[in-house]
């Protein structure tokens, strides 16, 4: 049995850091992102959408297509699955959604739909 509660574009979510999350953060959750729909300061809760297209800092070098798979590094996003290194050191991105417009290999933000 399952019981619709709601659409699911946004969603609750607890700040556990000690600083405040400003508005229009991207936050990694384990396999995917969310971006604060309001400042949520140190154990309260907010929104995140989890749903939609966003302009995002762009940390990768590589030009991204429209429809590409994209991930966030921490810090923005990348066309890179994982940091590039090997063995204890390797570390995987949280896969952030797709390129909803092309990127050049210089360019400085990318349009996302996340979690698609």
């Amino acid at each position: 049995m399952a019981e619709y509660l709601q659409r699911g574009e946004a969603l609750d979510y607890t700040n556990a850091t000690d600083n405040l999350i400003p508005n229009d953060t991207v936050v990694a959750l384990k396999d995917r992102i969310g971006v604060t729909g309001c400042p949520i300061p140190p154990g309260k809760t907010g929104s995140l959408h989890m749903t939609g297209v966003f302009e995002i800092k762009k940390t990768g070098t590589a030009a991204i297509e429209m429809g590409q798979t994209v991930y966030f590094d921490g810090t923005g996003i990348t066309d890179a699955a994982d940091n590039g290194k090997t063995g204890d050191e390797r570390a995987a991105h949280v896969k952030a959604g797709y390129a909803a417009a092309p990127a050049d290999a210089s360019g400085t933000s990318v349009l996302v739909s996340i979690n698609g």
